[in-house]
């Protein structure tokens, strides 16, 4: 296992998916308070604009740019870690690589939790990057503001995109190519997506851990500890369906 681990991190550099993930969020984090605070100002420039259209962005404050940095992490984030991790076991298998390394005395199951850590320790990294750098750009363009309270809600957003990590690598473990894998995670992705949008379902999607951590910024606090559990049990689920997927293929 530390030999496999070894293995994934080496090649997340060589093959630059450590770097594209961390700069990638660490922009993300850099342009949400940049955006909560300049967006109202580039809109009164704008000549010709419909009347009504500027009194629609809320004014520059710091639950703006909580809101903005949700708002991007929950898009771009939730994409790059399925684009990064879609093709982890498909693209091995592809290439005849997978098979080469099960010759040797590995479980696949060692090569699959090796494959996730690897991906936690990318997606650790580049949300504290980009935690770092919403948070310094946030007190230098409103001052200071609950950095506890920020760090609870960047906690949330790491599990919340664990669970799409996840989920890419159970989608590239089933898939025998790397297209069907991709497919196979993006239409998780659109499976959660309306699941959240339907009554009472929705209070049980990860998308509820993201209300939870920018609630922390308004006088009241809403819990979700229902989809935090029910997270933590699809993180479980994904990656126990992933090692047994790879433990029963014939490759």
């Amino acid at each position: 296992m530390t030999t496999l681990l070894k293995q994934e991190l080496l090649g997340a550099l060589r093959t630059y998916r450590l770097v594209i993930m961390i700069f990638v969020l660490l922009v993300v984090g850099l342009i949400s308070p940049l955006l909560a605070r300049y967006t109202p100002l580039i809109l009164e420039n704008v000549p010709d604009l419909p009347p009504g259209i500027s009194e629609l962005v809320p004014e520059p404050s710091v639950q703006e740019a909580v809101t903005q940095y949700i708002k991007n992490m929950s898009q771009f984030g939730v994409l790059l870690v399925i684009v990064i991790n879609m093709g982890l076991v498909a693209g091995e298998k592809e290439r005849g690589t997978l098979v080469m390394l099960l010759t040797r005395p590995v479980r696949p199951t060692s090569i699959v939790l090796a494959k996730w850590v690897a991906g936690m320790v990318s997606l650790l990294a580049g949300v504290l990057c980009a935690g770092a750098g919403c948070a310094l750009y946030t007190v230098l363009l409103f001052g200071e503001f609950d950095l506890a309270a920020f760090a609870a809600l960047n906690a949330l957003m790491l599990l919340f995109l664990a669970v799409y990590l996840t989920l890419s690598l159970l989608s590239s473990a089933l898939a025998p190519t790397q297209l069907l894998a991709a497919a196979g995670a993006f239409g998780m992705l659109v499976v959660l997506l309306i699941l959240g949008s339907l009554p009472w379902v929705g209070e049980l999607t990860p998308g509820e851990l993201l209300s939870w951590g920018g609630s922390m910024f308004t006088p009241l606090v809403e819990t979700a500890w229902a989809a935090l559990l029910v997270s933590v049990c699809l993180i479980i689920l994904a990656l126990v369906g992933a090692c047994f997927a790879l433990e029963r293929q014939e490759l």
